[in-house]
């Protein structure tokens, strides 16, 4: 068989796209308003879905369709960094669970039918940020135009940074992100480039570590999830409804987790902690997930969590050791020092991303501490690092041993032997 002749100017990567010779960025804009209308749906329906199904009860007998669709368009919102208001109070708990569904269907929109090329992407940018404008003006003070300019910014930056990454992701095709910001990267000092790459990953292993002690506390807290859930007194489809809005708070739990394994804990309200060696609780909302959470802080195995944190920087000072090729022993104390920089950073940033306020009352205060966290991460996995890449380290050791040997020779009186040279090279030489 033969492959029919294609035109110049239509095929993939060119600067029009399949769709009826239409210029690349048309395929952009679609696929940006395809991904913003597919994320909404799957949240707003489900909304819709409990107003039909309590539509037949007289005390929702003032409750409109339309008040539904704006509730899930409030909680879509929130995905994107959005402040909804709700009983005199300010809600700014991001539910990550929504911000990931938001980001994978900018990915797979923009991995389907949009063409690879910079007007596409920020034509898909705009498309993306015309449907959020639209949700905004369709929920009004509920949402944040409620709450003030604050409010309206960070549902920008919001809708920007989910809308450029996901697009972006999508748009991109194997090997190509590397080469696109070989340009930016490729100017970095090779010294900071891999302390940057090993705080990643000590960020990364901390978090899936923290999913792990999230799981355990699932299955060894079903008891007390379960009585949660018979005291709601739940049919299956308010089950399913109430399963759904766990998971868009499924992350934020495993970031909490996170704050709890490096030490400082979080908060579900304000006067409680859960930390590892304390254990503050008080009244928490009707959330099966958080019945899981622990009853008991003490001197327990659970008091020896933040030597995970250590772990975590251990393995990647192990990377640096395997990675790194450095001409003195500075090099290998400014990469753990710049490993535990970046490690710090990121995890405060992400417990700052995963607290706020979740309602009126003792809800204003919700998540970690991000300023501890971040400084007590930054702290231990710099311990870690420096356990691994110093000692591993041919440079740090022949110092070390030349150091002791003067020390040595100094105690004794004597001259310290001339180091060894190879053969044929001349000292100094």
């Amino acid at each position: 068989m033969r492959a029919a002749p294609t035109r110049t100017g239509t095929g993939v990567g060119s600067p029009s796209s399949a769709i009826g010779g239409a210029p690349a960025w048309v395929s952009g804009l679609l696929a940006g308003s395809q991904a913003a209308l597919l994320s909404a749906l799957v949240v707003v329906m489900p909304a819709l879905a409990a107003y039909v199904a309590t539509s037949a009860d007289p005390a929702n007998a003032e409750v409109g369709w339309p008040q539904s669709v704006a509730v899930g368009g409030v909680l879509w919102l929130l995905g994107h960094g959005a402040i909804a208001g709700t009983g005199g109070a300010l809600v700014t708990l991001v539910p990550l669970g929504i911000t990931g569904l938001a980001v994978f269907s900018a990915f797979a929109s923009a991995r389907r039918s949009a063409q690879p090329t910079r007007g596409a992407w920020l034509a898909g940018i705009g498309g993306y940020a015309g449907v959020v404008v639209v949700v905004v003006a369709l929920v009004g003070d509920a949402g944040p135009l409620g709450a003030g300019a604050w409010g309206v910014i960070r549902t920008i930056l919001g809708t920007l940074a989910i809308a450029a990454v996901g697009l972006g992701l999508g748009l991109l095709r194997s090997g190509s992100l590397r080469e696109i910001t070989r340009p930016l990267w490729s100017r970095v000092h090779p010294l900071l480039r891999a302390s940057g790459r090993a705080g990643v990953m000590v960020v990364a292993t901390l978090v899936a570590t923290s999913a792990v002690v999230t799981s355990a506390w699932l299955v060894s807290g079903r008891a007390a999830a379960g009585d949660v859930i018979d005291g709601l007194g739940l049919d299956t489809f308010s089950g399913g409804i109430l399963a759904f809005a766990q998971l868009a708070l499924a992350p934020n739990l495993v970031l909490w987790v996170t704050a709890w394994v490096a030490g400082p804990g979080f908060s579900v309200g304000e006067g409680t902690l859960y930390s590892p060696t304390e254990v503050v609780s008080g009244p928490l909302p009707a959330l099966p997930m958080l019945g899981a959470l622990p009853t008991e802080g003490g001197n327990g195995p659970a008091a020896w969590a933040p030597l995970l944190v250590i772990g975590t920087g251990a393995l990647a000072g192990w990377w640096l050791h395997r990675n790194l090729r450095v001409q003195s022993g500075w090099e290998t104390f400014a990469a753990a020092l710049g490993t535990g920089v970046v490690a710090g950073l990121a995890a405060g940033a992400l417990t700052l991303l995963a607290g706020g306020s979740a309602g009126p009352g003792r809800l204003a205060v919700v998540g970690g501490p991000a300023l501890s966290v971040a400084m007590t991460v930054a702290g231990l996995a710099l311990v870690g690092a420096l356990l691994t890449a110093v000692p591993t380290d041919d440079v740090v050791r022949a110092r070390c041993a030349r150091v002791c040997r003067t020390i040595w020779s100094s105690l004794r009186g004597t001259t310290p032997p001339a180091e060894a040279t190879p053969t044929g090279t001349e000292p100094g030489g």
